[in-house]
């Protein structure tokens, strides 16, 4: 038997294509039932500069441009920082305002998609529906989403969940539903 060369040669790695998702894609559909009108409501989503004050998980707000009058062309920067040790900061503009009942514009920067506020009042009690549909940039979010995706649809929901408890308190009124 020939004798073997020590250290052994190194083996050629097999071919093999781990194939990770460009980008993670998320939709995102949050109900809020408040017992306040509509027009109260929207004061306070529309400016967003405010929602540190009110909305837990969201550290910082920066205008970087206020927009026309009712908003349109509005851009912000956000940070949020949740229960996931990590601060997620992005850039959102404001491209449509129908006061006091839509809202819609685009996010860019760690997460880049569309985001819709909708508000509804009947009898004094306002629906407030917000729709994102949102793809992570980074390319650490985009490698574990396959494992972390439900993680980070828990995290949203929280996030979520604290928007409208503490629009509840800064109006003075009761959270009825949230979803």
């Amino acid at each position: 038997m020939p004798e073997r060369a020590w250290p052994p040669r190194r083996a050629r790695p097999l071919p093999c294509k781990v194939r990770v998702a460009a980008v993670a894609r998320y939709h995102f559909l949050t109900t809020w039932l408040l017992d306040a009108p509509r027009e109260r409501v929207w004061r306070q989503l529309e400016d967003a500069a405010s929602w540190p004050e009110w909305w837990r998980g969201v550290v910082r707000v920066e205008e970087n441009d206020p927009g026309d009058e009712q908003g349109r062309g509005g851009r912000h920067t956000i940070v949020w920082r949740s229960r996931i040790p990590y601060p997620l900061e992005f850039q959102f503009q404001t491209d449509e305002v129908d006061a006091p009942r839509r809202m819609a514009g685009r996010a860019f920067g760690e997460l880049e998609g569309t985001g819709v506020w909708r508000l509804w009042e009947d009898g004094g009690v306002t629906a407030v529906v917000y729709e994102w549909d949102v793809r992570t940039t980074k390319p650490w979010m985009n490698a574990v989403a396959p494992l972390a995706g439900p993680v980070f649809r828990w995290n949203h929901d929280v996030v979520m969940r604290h928007g409208g408890e503490g629009l509840a308190r800064r109006l003075g009124a009761r959270l009825l539903a949230h979803g």
